[in-house]
């Protein structure tokens, strides 16, 4: 926003403001109309963006609400599929990691259900894909598969989307020690795959992707987030009828 000349106000802990006095979020977005053009919320409940859409006369973009969804993530994330594999249609999708949890996982797989791809969701059966995803899938005849072998399908792949076991995401700190560091990109898993396959990541990792694999022609995750900035800055200029 400063990047295009506004200016950003609000709070990233909600003990600063009324919230803590028993304010009800409607309440808050309601107040918070009153002092800006747009508002972006990130908050950790399922369906809090949606509702604060409904409370508010000025635009809401959606920063992540819990578990569930992240389209601007989406949005630089197909910019970037788009950019470094020059198309969109008919690809072949690798997600591995926490995809049980991982709202951007499923705002991904919503959005590239459009364009006729194969999926293969990498994940033990605790973290694999919600089905009210795969049934979507499935109502849209678009092919999948679940597995819990990073290397299955390794030779398949055009991108693999890595994410990172959320240990704030689990309910039970010892289902998080269960999973963690169970899937690692390195070197030595980059012999299978093919020449041009791009790994992406939402970031921050933790140990999933080796850090030599950033200096391989495979690693796209940085420029996957240095693309944030130029499609925000879009979409906060689109929500704000600046461009059209």
């Amino acid at each position: 926003m400063e990047q295009l000349g506004g200016t950003v106000i609000g709070f990233s802990n909600a003990n600063v403001t009324s919230i803590q006095k028993g304010e009800s979020l409607w309440d808050t977005i309601k107040m918070t109309e009153q002092y800006a053009d747009v508002i972006v919320i990130r908050h950790p409940l399922e369906g809090s963006a949606r509702l604060a859409a409904e409370a508010a006369s000025i635009p809401v973009i959606n920063g992540g609400d819990g578990s569930n969804q992240h389209p601007t993530q989406t949005m630089l994330d197909l910019y970037t599929i788009q950019k470094t594999k020059n198309r969109l249609d008919g690809l072949h999708i690798g997600f591995v990691g926490d995809l049980k949890y991982g709202r951007t996982v499923h705002s991904l797989v919503i959005a590239l259900s459009h364009f006729n791809p194969t999926f293969y969701f990498i994940a033990p059966d605790d973290l694999q894909i919600p089905e009210s995803y795969t049934d979507e899938l499935f109502q849209k005849k678009i092919k999948y598969f679940k597995t819990a072998d990073l290397n299955r399908f390794a030779k398949e792949l055009d991108v693999l989307y890595v994410t990172r076991i959320q240990k704030e995401r689990f309910p039970d700190p010892l289902e998080y020690e269960k999973f963690k560091g169970i899937y690692r990109v390195d070197e030595q898993f980059l012999q299978n795959v093919k020449k041009d396959m791009k790994i992406m990541h939402p970031l921050p990792r933790v140990d999933e992707i080796d850090k030599s694999v950033d200096n391989t022609s495979h690693a796209a995750y940085f420029e996957q987030a240095a693309n944030g900035i130029p499609v925000r800055k879009i979409l906060l200029a689109l929500v704000l009828g600046r461009i059209k």
